[in-house]
């Protein structure tokens, strides 16, 4: 299991290679929330998402021998893209399991940092872990999992160190910090860092609605399977159900989940470009579009929110400004 002191191991070996990201506002985003609102934009870290931490943290955690056989992962693309940069940062291959429906943005990106790309029909009921399964076997590749991996938890949790350290010297000392949640790898790493550094801070996990399994599990206090595991607009975050590791972390730490429409994903990524300039993915603007339209499910003068990631395709990006592109959004 995850803990602070693997967080803070972590936070020592991606200084220097990993970005640090700054507490952004707006006044403008304020107004629509009714209060403050502290934007953290993973979008900039590098391969255009937080899940580069993790990568990075599970990679540079494996002894010599292991890391130079490589490394194996599947994803939809931002956890691909995060191991494939960390593998070739260390000079060792990388082979990454991609549904064929993911943003061709992604598929292409984790082709061009040197991974190979093996592509799965998830629709058709092809499964990932046993293609994952039977390339451990036949090449000695480890497997890094993209949330229910305690160093990758680790790795993300870094970036909960560091929202600690910027809220208190802003003088944030209550708060909900909502992230954008799938398998709770961001959101329970930053929930341990939060209990360490910044107890007065609550981590609350953050989705689309027809995908909420994370809000609808805290609710009932077991894990909840989602009806359908493709097919949302959130591609970066959807997942089947929380972890196993990753759900009693966030079952003990975290506050009430939080979901949002696919059309309030689109506005809050229209609304962190016109005032943020910031590019944000579906997936990565949903604790954003919650702490501007969820406003009422939530207490206190301020709110912390991630971008968790930007890499979105263009005709998707397209749609959010052409709807909702005006300033007075």
């Amino acid at each position: 299991m995850s803990d602070i002191d693997m967080i803070r191991a972590a936070a020592a070996r991606i200084k220097g290679h990993a970005r640090r990201t700054p507490l952004l506002s707006s006044p403008f985003l304020d107004r629509i929330a009714g209060r403050r609102v502290w934007v953290k934009p993973e979008c900039l870290q590098h391969t255009g998402s937080f899940k580069y931490r993790g990568g990075y943290a599970a990679v540079s955690a494996l002894d010599d021998a292991t890391r130079a056989r490589g490394v194996l992962a599947f994803s939809s693309g931002n956890h691909a893209q995060g191991v494939a940069l960390a593998a070739a940062q260390h000079g060792v291959p990388s082979v990454i399991i991609m549904p064929s429906d993911a943003p061709a943005l992604k598929i292409a990106n984790t082709r061009a940092l040197g991974a190979e790309v093996v592509l799965y029909d998830r629709a058709g009921g092809e499964s990932r872990e046993e293609i994952g399964e039977a390339l451990e076997a036949a090449r000695g590749l480890t497997l890094i999992r993209p949330y229910d991996e305690p160093q990758v938890i680790a790795g993300q949790g870094t970036a909960g160190l560091e929202i600690a350290e910027d809220a208190a010297e802003m003088g944030i000392r209550r708060a909900d910090v909502l992230v954008c949640c799938g398998g709770g790898g961001f959101t329970s790493g930053i929930a341990l860092a939060l209990e360490a550094d910044a107890p007065g801070l609550r981590a609350r996990p953050c989705e689309p609605e027809d995908f909420d399994d994370t809000a609808r599990s805290l609710a009932s206090g077991r894990i909840e399977r989602n009806a359908r595991t493709s097919g949302g607009l959130c591609d970066a975050i959807i997942t089947p159900q929380p972890g196993e590791i990753t759900f009693p972390i966030l079952q003990r730490l975290c506050g009430p989940g939080l979901a949002v429409s696919d059309e309030e994903a689109l506005r809050a990524m229209a609304l962190a470009w016109g005032r943020l300039k910031l590019v944000a993915e579906p997936g990565g603007a949903v604790a954003l579009a919650a702490a501007l339209f969820r406003a009422d499910q939530i207490e206190g003068d301020d709110v912390i929110v991630t971008i968790s990631g930007g890499n979105v395709d263009a005709d998707i990006f397209q749609r959010a400004l052409s709807r909702y592109g005006s300033l007075d959004t």
